[in-house]
């Protein structure tokens, strides 16, 4: 029998508050599935699955921060390791969070598409707010960006996170825009649903017949 091959990674990134999880769910209906990497790190630091036992991702991580880092359940202390991170003297400890992180996020990610593609897909979205900054646009074959006017992330970020537009703002102002990355294609979600749908539907089809095979 014939091996399936790898499916074709299709890389999606976006700054906050451009869509990216809509446009994933769009491409779903059309037939390419989708592997949300904050999903999978929430997995990775989730409860423990056996008493007494914790992830090896989280045993990294706990060398890191030291005590505190794991709760009584095997699940990481997410409170804990945001104090740590974004603290005034957090900028290191930032770093080695997201250079022992992205490592293994990245290796259950392509397990999972290996997954799909065993199941007969051809090709995977991998939602990535950071694609680029884990690496793992390395791994992929196409790179799609989400985007709109900054006014307009601006006010779905005020609206979905309850924050001011100005520190709404701030968080846009520390993300790099799509033109300053190198993404094949561009989606622009400042229209209605049904326009992006519809694009995302011609997106689809082009895909799976240049990956299918």
């Amino acid at each position: 029998m014939k091996k399936k091959k790898t499916p074709a990674l299709i890389g999606l990134c976006g700054r906050s508050g451009s869509g990216k999880g809509t446009v994933a769910s769009f491409f779903e209906e059309f037939g390419v599935p989708s592997i949300d990497t904050d999903a999978v790190w929430r997995d990775l630091t989730g409860p423990s699955r056996e008493k007494g036992k914790i992830s090896e991702c989280l045993a990294a991580l706990s060398d890191i921060f030291g005590e505190g880092t794991v709760l009584e359940d095997g699940s990481l202390n997410r409170e804990f390791v945001r104090s740590a991170v974004f603290a005034e003297d957090g900028a290191e400890k930032r770093e080695l969070l997201n250079r022992t992180a992205h490592p293994f996020i990245i290796e259950q990610t392509l397990r999972l598409a290996e997954e799909l593609g065993r199941r007969g897909f051809s090709a995977v979205i991998v939602d990535a707010p950071l694609l680029f900054e884990s690496g793992l646009d390395k791994k992929c074959d196409l790179v799609i960006a989400t985007d709109a006017p900054d006014e307009v992330l601006i006010e779905r970020i005020s609206d979905r996170d309850g924050i001011d537009a100005a520190s709404a703002g701030a968080r846009l102002a520390a993300q790099a825009r799509p033109e300053e990355l190198p993404v094949d294609l561009l989606i622009d979600t400042d229209r209605p649903l049904s326009s992006i749908r519809k694009d995302v539907g011609r997106i689809a089809e082009i895909i799976k017949e240049k990956y299918e095979g």
